[in-house]
């Protein structure tokens, strides 16, 4: 396709999120956080590694695929994408022709993974816990489902940076450590957050990390704020619950 070929194609499938560069043509080029999302595969790149020969990907809520075709490149057997909102799909459909990528783009929601009847080696599931109204249950289905190995996680965080020591019980009596803003927490929003009514749960840093270890997974490297590579790990929702390990 020429340049101007894939400008108009790019027009008529609507307003992009991603801002790809598609032989020159740019999806977003006004977004308003900038070279979005390659900013943050600069952030996780090195922490993936460069050669997937073998190795199936599962990309979550993988809007026009930026993801999903950056491992892609990196020679990964199998790549599918999952969205639910078909108009993104299109436009990851029409990106990966372009790049001459096979990847497979499919509508389900998160929720339904269970669908898809297969496990992966890697599985993206970066910026949508906060638009969920039900984030745990989602961690839970995907370690139950989907997840073979490593999770590459990301969620945006608001209030305390600070991970505190947090005992694993606390007396029905004890008030004050509910006080603490950096204990693990979950603001609620329940209009809007940032023009967008999808924004359901925005954590602070040791809710996130607490999320993640309830869920079964453990933590094993934070290459950048709000990124997080973790393992699957063998895991029992019984109670009393399983003693898991701590970062």
């Amino acid at each position: 396709m020429t340049p101007r070929e894939i400008e108009e194609r790019v027009r008529s499938l609507g307003d992009w999120f991603h801002n790809l560069d598609l032989k020159g043509v740019r999806t977003a080029p006004n977004h308003f956080l900038g070279d979005y999302p390659a900013m943050n595969w600069r952030y996780i790149s090195g922490a993936i590694p460069q050669d997937l020969t073998g190795r199936t990907v599962l990309d979550i809520g993988c809007n026009a695929g930026f993801y999903a075709m950056e491992l892609k490149r990196r020679g990964a057997a199998r790549v599918v994408g999952i969205d639910s909102d078909e108009r993104y799909l299109n436009q990851a459909r029409f990106a990966a022709e372009v790049n001459g990528l096979d990847i497979e783009f499919r509508l389900l929601d998160v929720y339904d993974v269970g669908a898809l009847r297969e496990k992966f080696d890697l599985v993206l599931f970066m910026g949508v816990l906060y638009h969920l109204r039900h984030p745990l249950l989602a961690l839970d289905l995907l370690r139950e489902h989907v997840v073979k190995d490593t999770l590459v996680f990301q969620s945006m965080q608001r209030g305390s940076q600070s991970v505190p020591k947090v005992e694993r019980d606390y007396p029905f009596e004890e008030r004050a450590i509910f006080e603490d803003l950096s204990f693990p927490l979950a603001y609620f929003i329940e209009d809007s957050y940032a023009h967008d009514w999808t924004n359901w749960w925005v954590p602070n840093r040791a809710g996130v990390e607490a999320l993640l270890r309830a869920a079964g997974f453990d933590i094993v490297q934070n290459p950048a704020h709000e990124f997080y590579i973790c393992r699957r790990r063998e895991f029992s929702y019984q109670y009393p619950r399983a003693v898991y390990p701590r970062t």
